[in-house]
């Protein structure tokens, strides 16, 4: 079941908020109204993932509990906590490893080593290929994983509700593609959270919003991205090159961004705040302020449990660079197995790593005048982009080989579009292409900023809370006019799921 479905939008999400927020507001919010409430989620959580997976869920049953007790163990086992975080962590990343990278790591050896019958390799390796991978093992693996580790590390005590934990691993908006939620960040929640009418509104407001991206932005993105990337690199124009990558940007960032949108706003009507996961990324004005804004959550995460742990800064800048390409690796790795996902990660750490080395010849350049002041946003906006678009590119290749080819079309200097894609290049298309621009920059934050240096803070301020209902009335306005597009697209559209979910 995916949140762009009718099954989910029209019978699965209403019945579950009816119930959900139903249980909070006859109980008034008191605790037993909560426990309640988290049962019909915690069953609406297996039942949303059973549906795509029916087997699996009691692999993600299974894992929970096994980090329940050692989790427990830690606390009344103190003396061999390492080992059960040990036996924990073996647990999770082994079955991670299994499922998403045996038949990667199986496929380089059988390439490398040569193959006999005592040696079968290629044999291990179609075995493990057919295997499927299960939806958002990623994403709930780093999640159990954040929470034995705070455990053991005595960030708070360990859940004595196994329901409870599990709750928090399946919960449904966030199980398949994330934001990857930290425990400690709603652990408050899920005892004690409260029904609130006009929370419930903006979260079913932010819903609409993530659907309309997917729907119409993403999905739209797509068909002019899969055109072009499903031709031969070396048939293309530069052009037609440059277009497929320009589309696929905007496919991934409205994609994934537009699911984020979605869960938001479902954890928000029963009372969940998750944290934000992106933060209008192609406003950046470097590599580094790009991850700090594209997927927040998962960024967080390498940092807290793998670039601190690793010595972080601390250590000498030789040790920070290292520590850093190994975090980028990881990152990478973490998408797929793939070659190409690892290079994308690397990609982005070397640049990285260029940007934190010639950081005080830029700033000393940009202090001179306010020109050149604007002149390094200009430019440094301009050179992001192209970075991860480039980034992009090999993210979206299914080999290293098509990749690089894909990118030396794009400095290829020659127009023209080939029949194939030129027939999905519609008028719509063009103009969905076109309002994504704005769509995806964080004009609000923009037109604000400037209201404030027009008239002050303090009028700034008094005006927009006088104004506030008048945009909040737009506001949902825009959002009914939406949905009912949203509702039009549903109907015609066939099952399309996220691009993050084979993540």
């Amino acid at each position: 079941m995916v949140f762009s479905s009718q099954i989910f939008v029209f019978i699965f999400l209403p019945l579950t908020v009816i119930l959900g927020c139903g249980a909070l507001a006859a109980g008034k919010n008191r605790p037993g109204a909560v426990r309640v409430s988290n049962g019909i989620l915690l069953a609406a959580s297996l039942v949303f993932y059973a549906w795509g997976e029916p087997l699996y869920v009691f692999l993600l049953i299974a894992e929970t509990l096994f980090c329940f007790f050692m989790a427990l163990l830690m606390e009344r086992a103190p003396r061999y906590r390492r080992l059960w975080l040990v036996g924990a962590l073996a647990a999770v990343l082994g079955t991670l490893c299994f499922f998403k990278y045996s038949a990667f790591f199986t496929g380089i050896l059988a390439k490398a080593l040569p193959v006999s019958k005592a040696l079968p390799l290629d044999g291990a390796y179609d075995a493990l290929s057919k295997v499927a991978l299960p939806l958002g093992i990623s994403f709930y693996s780093f999640q159990l994983m954040s929470y034995f580790i705070d455990v053991y590390k005595g960030r708070f005590a360990p859940q004595k509700n196994f329901p409870r934990l599990l709750l928090y691993v399946s919960f449904f908006p966030q199980l398949v593609a994330g934001p990857i939620v930290k425990y400690a960040d709603v652990e408050n929640m899920l005892t004690g959270r409260r029904f609130d009418v006009k929370e419930a509104a903006f979260g079913l407001r932010r819903f609409v919003v993530g659907l309309a991206k997917k729907l119409i932005i993403a999905n739209t993105a797509a068909t002019v991205a899969d055109s072009v990337f499903a031709l031969d690199p070396d048939s293309l124009r530069g052009g037609a090159a440059l277009i497929g990558a320009l589309a696929y940007v905007i496919q991934i960032y409205f994609d994934f961004s537009g699911y984020s949108d979605m869960a938001i706003g479902i954890g928000r009507v029963f009372g969940f705040r998750f944290n934000e996961n992106f933060k209008h990324p192609y406003a950046s004005l470097s590599v580094k302020d790009f991850w700090r804004r594209w997927h927040v959550s998962l960024s967080s995460w390498f940092r807290d449990y793998l670039y601190i742990p690793l010595g972080g800064n601390r250590k000498g800048r030789l040790r920070t660079a290292l520590n850093k390409i190994v975090v980028f690796f990881f990152t990478g790795l973490w998408h797929g197995a793939n070659f190409t996902f690892i290079v994308w990660g690397l990609w982005h750490g070397a640049f990285l790593l260029i940007e934190e080395y010639t950081s005080g010849i830029r700033e000393r350049i940009a202090r001179r005048s306010r020109f050149l002041k604007v002149l390094k946003a200009a430019l440094g906006s301009v050179y992001t982009f192209a970075v991860v678009t480039l980034g992009f590119v090999m993210f979206r290749s299914d080999s290293l080989g098509y990749g690089i080819r894909f990118i030396g079309r794009l400095f290829a200097f020659s127009g023209g579009l080939p029949a194939q894609a030129a027939l999905t290049l519609t008028p719509y298309a063009v103009f969905v292409l076109i309002i994504a621009v704005p769509a995806a920059m964080p004009l609000k934050e923009w037109n604000e900023n400037i209201f404030r240096r027009l008239l002050g803070p303090e009028k700034a301020a008094g005006a927009l809370k006088k104004h506030a209902f008048a945009l909040d009335l737009v506001s949902f306005a825009v959002t009914a006019v939406l949905f009912v597009v949203c509702g039009m697209a549903l109907a015609t559209s066939a099952y399309d799921p996220f691009i993050y979910f084979r993540f």
